[in-house]
């Protein structure tokens, strides 16, 4: 998953610990033990975690190692990358100059880019937040080896295509977060960085949070792993001026995260007014919402309010969920590109609270029998390799056929798999989602897969029921 979301996620199982509503020592006994179960199943150096419960610090803790060349290990000061985890920063240095008045959620995205393509006409902040912009995502396009200044960034980006016309769908593009660094850059007279460091970490107790740099000396900073054929090897390298972007180039501690919800529980820093846009789900041309704001996903889990961003960049994965009805917060960093930071943030809150695990499936009447027989064909093609990027809303060739082998190996150890039972329909936006359930020999796994209003696939999931 680099800084965006992939085309096709997937998770494994794990057991619910159930637990009275109030935290307790014992779930925090209950909290460790999932987490070292986890660091142990999944594979993964370390990880840092913390858990916030109405107000109160229950756990804050480093499990394995930041480093394992040095025998370091994690504490809960070691820095982590953010991934898109960091979006939700550079949202807030967005609304500073909002506030200052440098800037309008309206203002015309060609205000800044006067010379962008006549096709970004109509583009505004707003949908760069929103992710609504229409700009393609540049994952897998940008050569990540290659260094470049802001200008030329912006010059690769106005080859981009405009994947929908404007406001119109949501689809997450790192693109817009890239641009909204350069515009704030440029309209507060210093880099977004400087921005973060003295509007946002240090009001907020933030003490170690910074950006990326190849160059600085950084105390606690951990090293990024991967997994190649059963084997852990160092992050990839990348171009030091791609870890300078704001689509998530940050180190942050489990320590800093833990001020940082205190920081968003009171709504620190920015006015009520600026808060309520950034928690606000877009609305779309077509008067549907789709659940993301400004680098939020504002959604529900249990009736609640959910609010939560996950990441993954350069050998980590991250993910920060706030509870609102429970009063819980949850943290996780990893320092593995392989580590589903999401699928243990889930079971921790399960742990804190049952009800706030994945909703238990059960079937349901299927009155569209023909979208289960195209997806049960989709399955078999994940399984063979064969997918077609016709099929698909935003696929990119160079990108999809990465991805494609890589849903291949995922389904490659699994037994045959059995017939679609219908468990969910729900639309998001102006997007259906149908939610299966479906057998691979003694195991049932969700089968999740999102439909644009023009048939087109948006994305697959699937995971352990």
């Amino acid at each position: 998953m680099h800084r965006l979301r992939p085309l096709f996620v997937m998770f494994a199982l794990y057991g619910f610990a159930s637990a009275a509503a109030a935290p307790s020592p014992a779930v925090r006994d209950r909290i460790d033990s999932f987490v070292r179960a986890e660091l142990a199943r999944q594979h993964i150096p370390g990880l840092g975690i913390g858990v916030v419960s109405h107000g109160k610090v229950l756990l804050v803790k480093g499990y394995g190692f930041a480093n394992l060349e040095h025998d370091a290990r994690v504490e809960p000061r070691t820095l982590f990358q953010s991934g898109s985890l960091g979006k939700q920063f550079t949202a807030m240095a967005v609304m500073l100059q909002v506030e200052a008045g440098k800037l309008a959620l309206s203002d015309s995205v060609k205000k800044f880019f006067p010379d962008a393509p006549a096709s970004w006409d109509g583009i505004t902040v707003r949908h760069l937040l929103t992710h609504t912009s229409g700009i393609a995502d540049l994952e897998g396009l940008l050569d990540p080896r290659k260094d470049f200044t802001d200008e030329e960034l912006v010059r690769f980006i106005y080859t981009l295509p405009i994947e929908f016309p404007v406001g119109t769908r949501w689809n997450y593009s790192n693109t817009g977060y890239d641009l909204l660094g350069i515009i704030v850059t440029r309209v507060a007279g210093t880099s977004y960085l400087n921005v973060l460091r003295d509007r946002v970490f240090q009001p907020a107790g933030m003490t170690t949070a910074r950006g990326i740099s190849e160059d600085d000396v950084i105390p606690h900073r951990a090293s990024g792993y991967r997994m190649v054929n059963g084997v852990v090897k160092n992050q990839e390298w990348v171009a030091p001026s791609l870890n300078t972007t704001a689509d998530g180039s940050l180190y942050v501690s489990v320590q800093d995260l833990v001020a940082w919800d205190a920081a968003v529980q009171r709504h620190a820093i920015l006015t009520p007014e600026s808060w309520k846009e950034i928690l606000t789900p877009v609305r779309l041309a077509s008067g549907a919402t789709y659940p993301y704001g400004f680098g939020w996903q504002v959604t529900e889990r249990g009736g609640q309010p959910l609010h939560q961003h996950t990441g993954a960049w350069q050998g980590f994965t991250s993910a920060f969920a706030r509870y609102l009805g429970d009063s819980l917060s949850i943290i996780v960093l990893a320092n593995s590109a392989d580590a589903h930071s999401g699928l243990i943030a889930e079971g921790i809150a399960a742990i804190v609270n049952p009800a706030l695990g994945p909703s238990r499936l059960a079937p349901i009447e299927d009155h569209e029998p023909q979208v289960t027989a195209r997806l049960t064909t989709l399955l078999g093609q994940v399984r063979a390799g064969t997918l077609d990027a016709k099929d698909f809303a935003y696929a990119r060739a160079n990108v999809f056929q990465e991805l494609t082998k890589a849903y291949q190996a995922f389904m490659k150890p699994l037994p045959p798999e059995g017939p679609l039972v219908l468990a969910e329909r729900t639309t998001v936006g102006d997007d259906r989602v149908y939610t299966y359930m479906v057998a691979f020999g003694p195991k049932t796994y969700r089968y999740i897969v999102t439909l644009t209003p023009d048939d087109r696939i948006a994305s697959i999931r699937l995971r352990e029921k």
